[in-house]
């Protein structure tokens, strides 16, 4: 099969590879119909992510038919229209039983795919524990629907959520890029009474504006005055950081009232400073890390019932065998690209 590999640092390449086969009983294979990019897969190819094993395929967001399963998966069978969670996890641990399922203690556990086992930007992929890493898609659901609930919308949800956002609330969404987008959609399912959106790209704060038209939007120029004009209590209630720029996160807990909490959603390239003595007295609460991505029904739910539409995210759609180009395409963010969907 065609699987998009992991060769060096700097090196992507599209090799042929053995199809995958069930190793577990707790194993499904995949037959991949969809894929996309995620910036993740770029901090891989530049060095960011040293867990990442050279070898392995990438791509962690993906959609696509059961081929086969082992004698242990319950959940789905051959012939099930399903996404793939961007974490493994085997539901029977401390970290688990609580919802914390990126730091699942599984070998496996925690982001695997397309990381440190092969994932998804290929013909098939072997999913481990599959009753919890694989959610049936509804029926009336398209692949392009669905395609990022296994990960940046799941990640928006999980933002959103801990981020403790109560009606009424002023919201600060740093980033307008696609995971900052799905975290905005599910930010607008709390009922806060204003969302403002801050981007450097007036490309994509123009997206915003048509697609949110009740959203507020600013540059970085001016933010903290734009959020207090706008604000109830001297900034904003809730923060999240999606940009993952140092400024970015500076902006994060300028921009938030006393006593606020400030999600911090991005990954960096590099450590943050917290200037302690600069924000002592603002007691604000910091919540970091990567996504506890358990709740893929929840959001397929509410793609099914019209609440969340991540469609006009995909910009672009490339064929496998155009991968390099659809790479080039969203690292250097031409061409209005948001995401890029592919074909497999």
């Amino acid at each position: 099969m065609l699987a998009y590999t992991y060769v060096k640092h700097g090196t992507f390449e599209l090799l042929e590879k053995p199809k995958p086969v069930l190793l577990d009983e707790h194993d499904a294979i995949v037959k991949v119909t969809l894929a996309s990019i995620c910036t993740s897969d770029l901090h891989i190819k530049h060095g960011s992510v040293p867990r990442a094993v050279p070898g392995i395929t990438v791509g962690h967001e993906m959609v696509g038919v059961v081929e086969s399963v082992g004698s242990a998966v319950s959940s789905v069978k051959p012939g099930d229209r399903v996404t793939v969670n961007v974490e493994t996890f085997c539901g029977e641990c401390f970290f688990c039983q609580n919802g914390w399922v990126n730091n699942c203690t599984d070998p496996d556990g925690g982001w695997a795919l397309g990381c440190r086992i092969d994932g998804g930007q290929a013909e098939y992929v072997r999913v481990p524990h599959a009753d919890q890493g694989l959610n049936k898609i509804p029926d009336g659901v398209t692949d392009r629907q669905a395609l990022f609930v296994g990960d940046i919308l799941a990640t928006g949800y999980w933002a959103a959520q801990i981020a403790e956002i109560r009606p009424g609330d002023t919201v600060l969404i740093l980033g307008a890029g696609p995971t900052g987008l799905c975290t905005l959609e599910c930010a607008r399912l709390l009922d806060p009474g204003c969302i403002i959106v801050c981007d450097t790209d007036a490309e994509r704060l123009d997206f915003v504006r048509r697609r949110f038209p009740g959203v507020l939007t600013c540059g970085a120029e001016g933010l903290s005055e734009f959020v207090r004009a706008h604000s109830r209590h001297g900034g904003a209630d809730a923060v999240l950081e999606v940009a993952g720029s140092a400024a970015s996160f500076r902006a994060a807990w300028e921009c938030a009232r006393p006593n606020a909490v400030v999600t911090v959603v991005a990954l960096y390239d590099g450590p943050q400073t917290l200037p302690l003595p600069e924000m002592y007295g603002k007691n604000l609460t910091f919540k970091t890390g990567g996504v506890d991505g358990c709740r893929c029904k929840e959001t397929l739910d509410l793609i099914a019932a019209g609440k969340i539409d991540t469609t006009p995210l995909i910009t672009h759609t490339f064929p496998l065998r155009g991968i390099d180009k659809a790479y080039e395409l969203f690292e250097s963010r031409r061409d209005g690209v948001m995401k890029v969907a592919v074909e497999c």
